[in-house]
């Protein structure tokens, strides 16, 4: 049998799936990931990405936070592949419970799914951190700080280093983790926390599809190294 035989199976016994997916499920799209040999950690920046995205240098340095976030973040143009796909086709079919993300680009809703729960927020929804008024991307677009009509400056809602995940967002996937019979995990490295810790909680099978190696290989019941849009678009469902 082969490995998408195998996927195939185990999707057709489950009644309650759940995607679990990272920064490798957008690749296929044309975004960059962060930890790979070509992604954003392994260019050259006068600070890491991961001091430029924390909340200190956001609130310390917006000039160079905004420039870098403008340039690397915001991704216009950028459509679903066949992974972001076939996860709303199953939503759709009754046998996906939810899509739980690492993701802030909003293509799995763009793909069609509706329950998604995004752990570090989402490009598309930004706030003043003035008076709380909510803008769209275009406002972030730049170039420069974006700023409210109150003179207040605008925050992306998402997740930054040094920053809290969200406790309803948390306490709903934990939920649904507990009830699949399956999970595929995909395009994660499983290094972030406390997202990865959040599959300590799933008591069904496990579907690992990425390129790297996580510390979960040993204990998935199927393991896939090759491309997740390119598999899961093999993937019939019914």
């Amino acid at each position: 049998m082969t490995a998408i035989e195998k996927l195939q199976q185990l999707i057709d016994e489950s009644k309650r799936i759940v995607a679990f997916t990272g920064a490798g499920v957008s690749t296929e799209s044309g975004i960059k990931d962060f930890r790979s040999e070509d992604g954003l950690y392994n260019e050259e920046y006068d600070f890491p990405p991961e001091i430029i995205l924390s909340h200190s240098f956001f609130m310390q340095n917006p000039i160079e936070f905004f420039r870098f976030y403008q340039n690397k973040m915001l991704c216009k143009g950028v459509l679903p592949n066949g992974a972001h796909k076939k996860f709303a086709e199953l939503e759709q079919a009754g046998k996906l419970t939810a899509v739980i993300t690492q993701n802030i680009d909003g293509l799995h809703q763009l793909a069609g799914s509706k329950t998604v729960l995004e752990l570090h927020g989402s490009v598309l929804r930004n706030y003043c951190m003035r008076c709380g008024e909510f803008y769209p991307v275009e406002k972030m677009e730049g170039p420069g700080i974006p700023y409210c009509d109150c003179g207040g400056m605008i925050k992306p809602d998402v997740v930054l280093y040094e920053e809290s995940l969200d406790g309803d967002t948390i306490e709903q996937s934990i939920d649904h983790l507990r009830k699949a019979d399956l999970v595929i995990v995909g395009g994660t490295s499983l290094t972030v926390y406390p997202a990865a810790g959040l599959l300590n909680y799933t008591h069904g099978k496990i579907v690992l599809i990425n390129r790297g190696e996580t510390h979960i290989n040993s204990s998935a019941e199927l393991v896939i190294t090759d491309p997740i849009g390119k598999t899961m678009e093999q993937i019939i469902v019914r």
